[in-house]
């Protein structure tokens, strides 16, 4: 299940970086915008909207080489006002960058859990120093992207588990981790912006929850409805989270938590929030 989960769920992180370039000169940040991925510490360029050549193109980038190797290096944003003369960065790239042109240089990182994992840059065949606007679209930028890519590796690491719980085979001890992993994926779909993959999020909550049912378990005798937010609220009350537990987790206020639980008691017909896990779980809504 692994392997078909990844390439479904895992969009090319790629695409993503495209978007917000794409939104960077959409929004006039800079007459020249560019960026790449960082694999293995390594910047590759491969993305360039308003470039004349196409010198900067596969460009690989190590750590404190260049603009960009120190933008990954220091894993905060650099900027030169003057490529061709400055004296802050190694001139490793001097050929390619200064044949497109290029004078002021903006790079700044995206980082992931204390890494870069991307680089945006705008740049100017101007020699002036990066404006404050220019400067705050690509860090705006970088700052989605962050979250955007840890919203998928979290995807992912959840993933691993539950295929490592399944290919040993559920038992007791590891209850409790289907039912973290099964309110995690939902609470991360909330962060999803892609529909197809918050839907396929959700599949697959779905399969854990029926997943500690017996063999020849049915559900009862009559169908239960609950809607996807009641359901994300009941799986972090078997998780034993406090209203304002769930709240902070699936970012919204804590009366509206109030307001979900109530209405999935009601559906369920139970007088306590145990019950209503229990219910819920015999409906095969929860793990």
């Amino acid at each position: 299940m692994a392997a078909t989960a990844f390439a479904v769920l895992r969009p090319r992180d790629e695409d993503a970086l495209r978007g917000e370039l794409r939104t960077i000169a959409a929004r006039g940040a800079a007459p020249v915008v560019f960026a790449g991925e960082v694999q293995d510490d390594i910047l590759q360029l491969s993305e360039f909207m308003g470039t004349r050549t196409t010198g900067l193109k596969g460009l690989s980038i190590p750590p404190h080489s260049g603009l960009g190797g120190r933008a990954v290096a220091q894993r905060a944003p650099i900027s030169v006002h003057d490529y061709r003369r400055s004296s802050t960065i190694t001139h490793h790239y001097d050929r390619p960058v200064l044949t497109e042109g290029l004078r002021s240089v903006l790079a700044v990182p995206v980082v992931v859990g204390g890494k870069a994992r991307a680089v945006l840059y705008a740049a100017s065949r101007e020699c002036a120093p990066i404006g404050d606007r220019t400067a705050n679209l690509v860090v705006a930028a970088s700052r989605r992207l962050s979250t955007e890519i840890s919203i998928r590796d979290e995807v992912d690491r959840r993933l691993q588990m539950l295929a490592t719980i399944e290919s040993a085979g559920a038992d007791g001890a590891t209850t409790e981790e289907l039912r973290d992993i099964h309110a995690d994926l939902r609470a991360v779909a909330q962060h999803v912006a892609d529909t197809a993959v918050r839907s396929r999020l959700h599949e697959l909550s779905d399969r854990i929850a029926a997943l500690r049912q017996p063999s020849n378990a049915t559900r009862p005798g009559r169908e239960m409805q609950l809607t996807p937010r009641e359901i994300d609220v009941l799986a972090h009350v078997a998780l034993g989270c406090t209203n304002s537990e769930i709240a902070q987790r699936l970012s919204v206020g804590p009366q509206t938590v109030k307001s979900y639980l109530r209405a999935a008691m009601n559906k369920l017909s139970a007088c306590s929030r145990q019950e209503a896990v229990v219910t819920a779980r015999k409906f095969k809504l929860l793990p």
